[in-house]
């Protein structure tokens, strides 16, 4: 675990000069990986709180919180019980926090950046079976992580003016019109209109989106589309 987080470069990753502390980052998990009591964790959780993935006080997030979410998910799995406490509440607190306005976004695989809360949202669905055995605490992270939805396109279609869209459903679309971003080749493209056609059944992630207004050429088969809201979400 150690070697894990010495390898991140926290110095390299953006964040706000004036509230972002890279060195918290590094000692806060360093600390928490190796607490055995209630007070060490404390401790630990203090630094990584205060500057190092979050600032609690003022409610904000950095781009190190999505770094660290994974590290976080491995203490919380084979860490004393107080250590998965605490990183079981930062991981919640990185989740519901805001972001400073330039410090919004991680880059993604694809060249595009993801917004922080789709990004920690998807590490955690990553784990969806280690916090369901947690019991009420996992399922209730998993409940807000379901809210920074993700729907990657595979197949579409015409209909009537619009477009339906196949493909996997990663979270929870609410009942609705919304606006989505659509990530594709490195590039962002605002869709202003869609609605959940039919959600997918459960144990299975199929679900069908129809898109307002847009020809099935405007959505390539592996474009991944995020909440428009959740782009919006700053400090």
């Amino acid at each position: 675990m150690l070697d894990e987080i010495d390898a991140v470069g926290w110095d390299s990753i953006p964040g706000h000069p004036d509230w972002y502390e890279p060195d918290r980052a590094a000692r806060g998990l360093r600390a928490l990986s190796g607490a055995a009591n209630l007070v060490q964790a404390a401790e630990a959780g203090s630094q990584l709180g205060g500057g190092g993935i979050v600032h609690g006080h003022s409610a904000a997030v950095f781009p190190a919180a999505v770094v660290a979410t994974p590290l976080l998910l491995d203490i919380a799995q084979r860490g004393h019980p107080a250590a998965q406490n605490t990183a079981l509440g930062l991981l919640d607190e990185a989740l519901s926090c805001y972001p400073h306005a330039g410090y919004t976004r991680v880059a993604a695989p694809d060249g595009t950046a993801v917004p922080i809360c789709c990004a920690i949202a998807h590490h955690l669905r990553d784990r969806t079976d280690f916090l369901v055995g947690l019991g009420k605490r996992g399922k209730s992270l998993l409940a807000d992580a379901a809210a920074h939805w993700r729907f990657e396109i595979r197949e579409c279609v015409a209909d009537s003016g619009d477009t339906a869209a196949f493909g996997v459903l990663a979270g929870c679309l609410p009942d609705g019109v919304h606006a989505a971003e659509m990530h594709f080749a490195g590039a962002i493209t605002v869709l202003s209109e869609l609605t959940l056609e039919y959600p997918s059944v459960e144990g299975c992630l199929e679900a069908c989106l129809r898109v307002f207004a847009r020809d099935p050429g405007e959505l390539p088969p592996g474009a991944v589309l995020f909440s428009a809201e959740c782009g919006d979400r700053v400090h």
